[in-house]
């Protein structure tokens, strides 16, 4: 959001948190850097065995607080594994359900609770207190989170967070590959060393965002709507969601995602997903040849994804490159057999409980095209 000077550190925090794994199908490398600003916003999710044929890889840039991306992180792929479609087998439906679905589950008492556990403000301690008497008791087992149980309490009329996450998430299951993207994080496809949008950004002068805004009763001043948020999708910021004449994806903005769904083949090397803290530093394109050379001296993914901060991280304070930094990096393993059984060898399935979800009609099969060159 903004970019006062207040919002960063005399010198960049560049430790970075880095995770690598694999399994029968793809390996995947992950790293976080909080960078020159004063907190850590983003968070991530990488799960390649989400079930015994699902890998599910998720990022969210938080803004004005880390509570709802680290509400994403923790929730959201556990909705899309518990709605119905899913089972059908219709990954883009879930995943839709499930983006709307966090800001339905951030509501009331039982959504408070969890900010404020999740949440960094120090005020909330005592908030958070006083939400954990209200707690159910721990008899209530949450194996199965469809029934997100609401629960009584001081915040039982809490509306949702006013805090935000982008959210961009990547399911793959056999061949195919859906991406749900709601904000300015992006997913780029590899394919034969050409960078492929899978996903795209929602800022607020693109058409359809302004057209959605403008007739939900906002506006857009200085590229920012309402005057403050410069990003026209997400999940939270429940000031920019109170039309009360409309559905959840007309609001003034909407975590309602686009999705995107491609046939892989072997032509397709790996997949990113990251934040626009890396975006606003590299083009796709740029960001696809970076890893490809990468590729040739290591083959430890989440040292690529290190090289990559290093490589965007500012030498002084403002401006691009101090942004916090996430990034994920999937490399498929080649031949993708067709057929029907299971092509890779999979893993004993997981037994991942999980919540329930809600969202919007998935876009044409064609991959975005890049805007950026």
């Amino acid at each position: 959001m903004g970019e006062e000077m207040g919002v960063y550190l005399s010198t960049p925090k560049t430790d970075k948190f880095s995770d690598d794994g694999e399994n029968g199908c793809l390996r995947y490398g992950v790293s976080s850097m909080q960078g020159w600003r004063s907190t850590m916003e983003d968070a991530h999710a990488a799960y390649p065995d989400l079930d015994n044929s699902t890998s599910f890889f998720g990022v969210y840039d938080g803004h004005g607080g880390k509570a709802v991306a680290k509400f994403c992180a923790k929730y959201l792929h556990r909705q899309v594994l518990n709605n119905e479609s899913y089972s059908a087998g219709d990954l883009g439906p879930s995943m839709q359900k499930a983006f709307l679905r966090m800001d339905e589950m951030m509501r009331g008492q039982r959504g408070w609770r969890e900010l404020a556990i999740l949440g960094d403000k120090i005020d909330q301690f005592s908030g958070m207190i006083e939400g954990l008497i209200w707690s159910p008791k721990s008899g209530e087992a949450n194996t199965h989170m469809d029934n997100w149980p609401s629960e009584e309490g001081p915040h039982s009329d809490f509306h949702g967070p006013t805090c935000g996450s982008t959210a961009c998430v990547a399911a793959i299951r056999k061949k195919q590959l859906v991406v749900a993207n709601a904000g300015d994080s992006r997913c780029v496809l590899s394919r034969k060393g050409q960078a492929h949008n899978l996903s795209k950004d929602h800022k607020p002068d693109l058409e359809v965002e302004k057209d959605r805004i403008l007739k939900a009763g906002g506006f857009i001043q200085v590229g920012r709507v309402n005057g403050s948020l410069n990003l026209s999708r997400a999940i939270g910021d429940v000031e920019f969601k109170q039309n009360k004449t409309l559905p959840a994806e007309k609001q003034i903005v909407t975590a309602n995602p686009d999705i995107n769904i491609v046939e892989l083949s072997d032509d397709d090397e790996f997949l990113v997903l990251a934040c626009d803290g890396i975006w606003d530093c590299m083009s796709s394109q740029q960001l696809v040849d970076f890893v490809r050379d990468q590729l040739s001296t290591t083959n430890k993914l989440s040292v690529i994804c290190e090289r990559v901060f290093e490589r965007c991280l500012a030498p002084t304070a403002g401006g691009e490159g101090c942004d916090n930094m996430t990034m994920i990096l999937v490399q498929f393993k080649k031949p993708f057999n067709s057929g029907t059984s299971m092509e890779c060898d999979q893993p004993p399935q997981l037994g991942n409980s999980s919540a329930e979800t809600q969202h919007d009609q998935p876009q044409n099969q064609e991959m975005v095209q890049q805007t950026k060159s």
